[in-house]
């Protein structure tokens, strides 16, 4: 006689295997994340009385400077040269405090161009002079360096959804921010409020192309593939096949890509800034997907912007690990 309590047990079993083989895996995706952060940082730790190329830095986390520079801000709250410039104060202090070195030594050693920049960095950090520090080393503040560990913290659902997209045309207006990812929650919103005030989205609207994908959503998008030293370009704009466009607008495009993407419900700019925390966090250490290093975009569609009703997208250009 045919058990169907011996095939419901072994489907159970098998069920609970391909959760363990799952787990294993999201697992080993973030352990090869952290190692890859942890790289990055040796790196700087190892070059700190060097002048540190920041590209280098991410190419040793297998990241875009733009990437990594948000990845950074994210985890650690602070960003990459305020890390680079906080540890290199903190030696400087405890070699001071237990050398012979002359003061405009130690600015040169760590890269300050003369005793007087170096002096002021120092005072802002310690609270003390670097000639009272030789006196007063016991007020010398210590900023350690970081050590990445994975922390498993909950298990977090995030939905999302994939999207391909043909090369598309975008009319937009451009600026330029840095990679400093804490100025840009101030100062991206404020490209907004002055583009909404001086009717630069308005003229941008005129064009939109209501049959795109983004239907009529207003974009805002980082060019991540576009950078001019540490900033990277950033547009106000929508989809468009127009070319008869003002001076002050550009037509941009955006390469055929492989899109995750997320729901977003919230007040602007805090829902959004949230969300991007918990992609980088939670999402992408453990995903079978990484950022490109070409695109990011917000998709804005009508409505009141400050409701905590009020619903957008957030596209991240991805490729597989």
């Amino acid at each position: 006689m045919f058990d169907k309590s011996l095939t419901q047990e072994s489907t159970e079993n098998q069920e609970r295997a391909l959760i363990y083989l799952y787990c294993i895996y999201r697992e080993r995706k973030r352990m090869d994340w952290t190692v890859s952060l942890q790289n990055a940082i040796n790196y700087v730790e190892d070059h700190l009385t060097e002048e540190i190329d920041y590209k280098e830095v991410a190419k040793m986390a297998n990241s875009s400077l733009f990437n990594f520079q948000r990845i950074f801000n994210i985890l650690c709250g602070f960003s990459l040269g305020e890390y680079i410039r906080n540890r290199r104060l903190s030696i400087s202090g405890s070699e001071l405090c237990s050398s012979h070195l002359k003061v405009i030594d130690v600015a040169l050693k760590y890269g300050y161009d003369s005793p007087e920049s170096f002096c002021r960095a120092f005072v802002r950090f310690h609270g003390i002079t670097p000639s009272q520090a030789r006196v007063n080393g016991e007020n010398l503040k210590s900023f350690s360096p970081l050590s990445v560990k994975l922390i498993l913290d909950g298990g977090c659902i995030m939905d999302y959804r994939i999207e391909k997209t043909d090369e598309m045309k975008v009319i937009s207006k451009k600026e330029w921010f840095t990679t400093d990812m804490g100025l840009n929650k101030k100062e991206i919103p404020k490209f907004w409020t002055k583009c909404n005030q001086d009717g630069s989205s308005d003229r941008i609207l005129k064009h939109m192309d209501k049959n795109s994908v983004f239907k009529d959503a207003i974009l805002g998008i980082c060019f991540e593939n576009q950078m001019k030293d540490d900033k990277f370009a950033y547009c106000i704009g929508c989809v468009s096949d127009d070319k008869d466009i003002d001076k002050d607008l550009s037509i941009q495009t955006l390469e055929p890509s492989t899109w995750v993407v997320f729901n977003c419900i919230g007040a602007m700019p805090e829902a959004l800034q949230n969300l991007l925390e918990k992609i980088y966090k939670e999402f992408f250490p453990s995903s079978e997907y990484k950022p490109s290093g070409k695109y990011e975009i917000e998709v804005y569609p009508e409505g009141d912007i400050s409701s905590k009703d009020y619903k957008c997208e957030m596209w991240v250009s991805v490729e597989k690990k």
